[in-house]
């Protein structure tokens, strides 16, 4: 339930799926690592209800009945935490069937091609359902048949709770299972009917390689969306899109790009290969070009990103700026129209509109102890290799000089010069004494 998938958890799908149903309560069990599954779906909509032991799917409602006794609706509806890929409109289906039907209880269930381990469903007349065999007690005929059991069922409330009591542990899992239900209420002479969810839908997660096949058709499915939406993917087998990734028309995804978490993109955007954006939110008409990472930031209009520039820590990058290759950006502010075009790291600092910033600086922002900040105002052109050491502010219409380390504030319209004056010793080549020295031989110790 806790596994990642497609940008969210598990057991999250389940949970938004029962939710669009607008059901009259909505209820958790828990058990193993409750408190991390507390923590991960709380919210005011679900009550959590703790199954100390987890002695089986029957045992998980016997636990819960105190609040099933108080519950108002007459139908409930049972689900698994591992079916990301069911539909709201499955479970609708399948509560107007069981109240058509006037059933005790309705299986969903679903056919699939290899329906080895799961539980067969024994059919009798019409839609209604003499047995749910497992595969362990199966016979050669009953382990032909292709329908299965999902785990999902829905119950009327007084037939489940008259014979909730009634589960046994007398089975060869030691354990209370709801799916007896079926055997006993066929006894009792109550209806048992099913619905058959679309192919595919009720798909479970067992292991690791079941996570992944799950995820690669939630992958597609949201690729297909979004590009029926108007946005271009060339590639959608090597994009990679979270669940809950928004993208604007007319904007144009390369292969290999990955757009994790809440990530927004606006309309007319350029994404170019190997691109992983995460968590942020980038305004209209901004080009990415290929190999940036840009995680938690905010991108305005009309921006031009990378090749090869890393965005992280609340970055914000305003309209028409221009951050290049080999540009890290971290924690920091970029003013509109600015640049930072090559082989810069820009920390802590707060960079004003129209800036230059030449190829090689670096905002020494961190002091051994505390990271200190820098402020860039308004016009300043920063020469290549400058070092500037902060806390420091470089003032307004100002210049630094290439290859300065600036450790002071610079007025206003300054220019600021920060480095040993250059010194020519000529013919200093030409001396013995400092030319490289040849290969010592056998009898010789080399120069130092």
């Amino acid at each position: 339930m806790l596994h990642m998938l497609a940008g969210r958890r598990l057991g999250e799908y389940v949970l938004r799926t029962a939710e669009a149903t607008a059901p009259d309560r909505l209820y958790m069990i828990v058990g193993h690592q409750a408190a991390e599954m507390r923590e991960a779906f709380s919210r005011p909509s679900l009550t959590f209800i703790e199954q100390r032991e987890q002695l089986g799917t029957g045992h998980a409602l016997i636990v819960a009945r105190p609040e099933l006794e108080r519950c108002p609706n007459d139908v409930l509806v049972v689900l698994v935490g591992d079916a990301p890929l069911l539909e709201p409109d499955t479970l609708r289906a399948l509560v107007a069937t069981h109240r058509r039907e006037r059933a005790a209880c309705t299986v969903l269930t679903t056919r699939v091609d290899n329906p080895t381990g799961y539980g067969r469903i024994v059919r009798a007349a019409g839609k209604r359902v003499r047995a749910i065999v497992e595969e362990k007690v199966a016979t050669a005929a009953q382990k032909k048949i292709g329908e299965i059991n999902t785990g999902i069922l829905c119950f009327s409330r007084g037939p489940l709770l008259a014979h909730l009591g009634d589960l046994s542990r007398e089975n060869a899992q030691r354990e209370y299972l709801l799916t007896d239900l079926v055997e006993i209420f066929n006894r009792r002479r109550l209806k048992v009917t099913a619905f058959e969810a679309p192919a595919g839908e009720a798909w479970g997660i067992n292991d690791r390689a079941q996570l992944a096949d799950v995820e690669k058709t939630l992958r597609r499915r949201k690729a297909e969306a979004l590009m029926k939406a108007g946005v271009t993917i060339h590639d959608p087998e090597t994009t990679y899109i979270d669940m809950d990734v928004e993208i604007g028309a007319d904007t144009v995804i390369e292969p290999g790009v990955s757009l994790r978490g809440t990530t927004r993109v606006g309309r007319g955007c350029y994404l170019g290969p190997y691109t992983t954006i995460t968590d942020s939110v980038l305004a209209d008409g901004v080009t990415v070009r290929p190999c940036c990472v840009i995680n938690t930031s905010r991108v305005g209009s009309g921006v031009a990103i990378g090749p090869f520039a890393h965005l992280r820590q609340e970055a914000l990058v305003e309209a028409g700026a221009r951050v290049g290759n080999f540009v890290e950006v971290k924690k920091s502010k970029i003013g509109a129209g600015s640049k930072a075009q090559h082989l810069t790291y820009l920390g802590d600092a707060t960079v004003g509109p129209h800036v230059n910033i030449g190829a090689g600086t670096i905002t020494c922002n961190y002091d051994g102890e505390n990271k200190n900040p820098t402020v860039i105002e308004e016009g300043v052109f920063i020469g290549s290799g400058n070092m500037l050491v902060a806390p420091v502010r470089i003032g307004k219409g100002s210049f630094t000089a290439a290859g300065s380390t600036i450790t002071n504030d610079v007025p206003p319209g300054s220019l600021a010069i920060a480095r040993s004056r250059q010194v020519n010793v000529e013919g200093w080549a030409r001396k013995p004494n400092k030319t490289t020295p040849s290969k010592p031989g056998k009898d010789e110790k080399a120069r130092p």
